[in-house]
C-alpha cells in the first residue's frame, strides 16, 4: 500500500456567498462544497479550504534527453530528469500519457519526493535540470514551484510542459520560476479544443503570448497532428500566422506525429507527409525554427541557421550527430544570434535513452 499523499492549502481560491468555495487555479474554476473534487482530481475540498492533495508524491522519475520535452533550443545535448504526478485539468480523448494523467487512484503515487528530495537527486545524478511532465503541472502548481526554488537553489534548471491552461490569477506565479516551457498548442480551432480536450482555445492562446511576452521562461510550442482533427493546411496556416504575430518568428514550433490512443484509437496515425507539410507551411509563413516529432526526419530535426541556412545542430531523433554553435550562441558562419540558451561549454552528452533513476 502506498503512503498517502502529503496536503497542502490551496493558493487559489475564493469562498462564494452559497457556502462553496472556487478553485481560482484554472479556468475551469471548479465550485467545490466540502468532499467535492476538482475536475483534475487531485484538489479537493476538505473543510473550508481547497487542498492539493499530491504535494511531494510523484509517479515515478526518468533521465531523459532535453531534446524529447521537446526542446530544441534548450542546452542540447543535456540531460532532464522528468516526473509528474497524476490528474489532469483538460481531457484529451487522445491522451498518450492517460495511465498518468486519467489517474483515479494514488497507488501510481508510489514515490516520495519532496522538493527538496528532488532537487537533491538531480544534483547526485549530475542532471543540470529537472521537468514537470508526464501529467500536466498546472494542477499541482504549489508543488511545482516549491521544487522549482529550491532546484533553483541547488543551481538545476527547471522545465514546465504544459497546456498552458491555467487563470490569469495563477500564471505569473507558476511560470515565474521556470526556465523554460514547451507548451502544448492542440489546435486552432476552439471546436476541436472543446470536442477533443473538454478546454477553451482562448484561454491557452493567452498564456502562450503571456509567455511569449517574458525573457526569463524560454518558450517553445507543439502541436499533435492529428488526422482529420487539426491537420488542415488552412488550419495550420492560421495557426502559424497567429504565432508569428502574438510570439515573433525565432519561437521554436515542433509538429508531431499522433498515434491511435486513449479514447481515439480507431484514428489512423499522422502520416510522414502531413508533418512535412506543416512544417513547410509554417517556413512558408516566416516562423524560422519548426521540427516535426515522433517520426524519424533528420532534415526536419535540424537547427539551421536562419540567416544564412548554416546547419548549427544535426539531430537524428533524439541524438546530437554535429553541433556548430559558437560559445556566445551565434552561428559560427555568419555570427547572428540564435534564439535560445546555450551553454559555453557545448553540447552536453546526455544519452538518447531514457532510463528511470529512484530518488533514494
Amino acid at each position: 500500500m502506498s503512503t498517502p499523499a502529503h496536503t497542502i492549502t490551496g493558493r487559489w481560491q475564493t469562498r462564494l456567498d452559497d457556502g462553496r468555495v472556487r478553485c481560482d487555479l484554472c479556468p475551469r474554476a471548479c465550485k467545490l462544497r466540502d468532499g467535492q473534487r476538482g475536475y483534475c482530481f487531485v484538489r479537493e475540498r476538505r473543510g473550508a479550504d481547497i487542498v492539493l492533495s499530491t504535494w511531494g508524491r510523484s509517479s515515478g522519475f526518468c533521465v531523459d534527453p532535453i531534446e524529447k520535452k521537446p526542446l530544441a533550443h534548450f542546452y542540447p545535448g543535456t540531460a532532464v530528469l522528468s516526473f509528474g504526478t497524476a490528474g489532469c485539468n483538460l481531457g484529451c480523448r487522445f491522451c498518450q500519457n492517460h495511465e498518468i494523467s486519467a489517474a483515479r487512484q494514488w497507488d501510481l503515487l508510489a514515490e516520495r519526493a519532496t522538493p527538496h528530495m528532488v532537487a537533491d537527486a538531480a544534483v547526485r545524478h549530475h542532471i543540470p535540470a529537472i521537468a514537470f511532465t508526464y501529467n500536466d503541472p498546472v494542477i499541482y502548481a504549489e508543488y511545482a514551484i516549491d521544487t522549482a526554488l529550491a532546484c533553483h537553489e541547488a543551481g538545476v534548471r527547471t522545465v514546465a510542459v504544459t497546456a498552458g491552461y491555467i487563470s490569469p490569477k495563477a500564471r505569473s506565479e507558476f511560470f515565474a520560476p521556470m526556465d523554460a516551457a514547451n507548451i502544448d498548442l492542440k489546435g486552432f480551432t476552439e471546436d476541436m479544443y472543446w470536442h477533443l480536450t473538454g478546454a477553451h482555445l482562448r484561454d491557452v492562446l493567452e498564456t502562450i503570448a503571456w509567455v511569449a511576452e517574458r525573457d526569463s521562461t524560454w518558450l517553445e510550442l507543439t502541436t499533435l497532428l492529428i488526422p482529420g482533427h487539426n491537420d488542415s493546411s488552412e488550419e495550420i496556416r492560421s495557426q502559424c500566422r497567429w504565432i508569428l504575430r502574438e510570439c515573433g518568428s525565432d519561437v521554436p514550433v515542433h509538429f508531431s506525429a499522433f498515434h491511435p490512443d486513449h479514447k481515439m484509437r480507431t484514428t489512423a496515425p499522422t502520416p510522414p507527409e502531413t508533418l512535412r507539410r506543416a512544417r513547410s507551411i509554417a517556413l512558408d509563413e516566416g516562423l524560422h525554427y519548426v521540427y516535426c516529432g515522433n517520426v524519424h526526419d533528420i532534415e526536419a530535426d535540424t537547427t539551421t541557421c536562419a540567416s544564412c541556412g548554416h546547419e548549427l545542430i544535426v539531430r537524428d531523433w533524439y541524438r546530437l550527430i554535429s553541433y556548430d554553435v559558437t560559445a556566445n550562441g551565434t552561428c559560427p558562419a555568419c555570427g547572428a544570434r540564435i534564439p535560445g540558451r546555450f551553454d559555453e561549454g557545448g553540447p552536453g552528452e546526455a544519452s538518447a535513452h531514457s532510463f528511470q533513476v529512484a530518488l533514494s
